[in-house]
């Protein structure tokens, strides 16, 4: 699948937000890209703009395109439940993602790499499908020849410890979808709602 390959610092700028990653470049400029920059006048957003937005941070955030988006939330929408709340445990549930927040990779973009290069196991399974949505109870680790090699150990960074819906242990190299998160525990800073609103025009 296609997916964005432009200057993540230009969409965190957009956005005011590191939502592509490191957001050390937003304290040197903040401001939106362009070539006007601060000193340029813009407009308000209109209500569509907004829910537009949110939907595009959505997709930046998690490394979804459009096509695969909808998809996700028909999805949550045929659960039962809020419908902005289990798009927000669908996208946590995506395999890439998941390896990620068990610090196993220290961005999603080389998350993704390491599911697409084939280093991630589940329940003992190689799967090399980044948009593989993890069940709970489902084991997810490092297949044995990639858990000796050293240039992928060194960048883990070990799970943050607000993520308790994931387990993960570095001396077994695996860890366990415990379940589905809370959306209060999920620290990404979407307003799902505009997103619900804007496909339910």
């Amino acid at each position: 699948m296609a997916r964005y390959t432009g200057p993540k610092t230009k969409i965190s700028r957009r956005f005011g937000e590191p939502i592509t990653g490191n957001g050390k470049w937003l304290t040197k400029n903040s401001n939106p890209p362009g070539q006007h920059g601060a000193n340029k006048r813009r407009k308000s957003l209109s209500e569509y703009g907004l829910q537009l937005k949110e939907k595009q941070k959505a997709k930046y955030t998690y490394g979804v395109l459009e096509k695969q988006f909808r998809k996700t939330f028909d999805e949550a929408a045929r659960k039962r439940g809020v419908t902005g709340e289990n798009l927000i445990k669908l996208l946590e549930a995506r395999l890439d993602n998941t390896v990620f927040r068990m610090g196993i990779a220290p961005s999603r973009q080389a998350a993704r790499q390491l599911v697409s290069h084939k280093h991630i196991t589940v329940n003992g399974d190689v799967i090399n499908v980044p948009s593989y949505s993890c069940q709970p109870g489902d084991v997810i680790g490092l297949k044995n020849k990639s858990a000796a090699n050293t240039a992928i150990t060194s960048n883990f960074r070990g799970k943050n410890t607000k993520f308790n819906w994931l387990d993960w242990s570095e001396a077994e190299m695996k860890g366990t979808f415990i379940t589905y998160p809370e959306r209060a525990s999920v620290p990404e800073t979407i307003k799902e709602s505009l997103i619900v609103e804007l496909y339910s025009k």
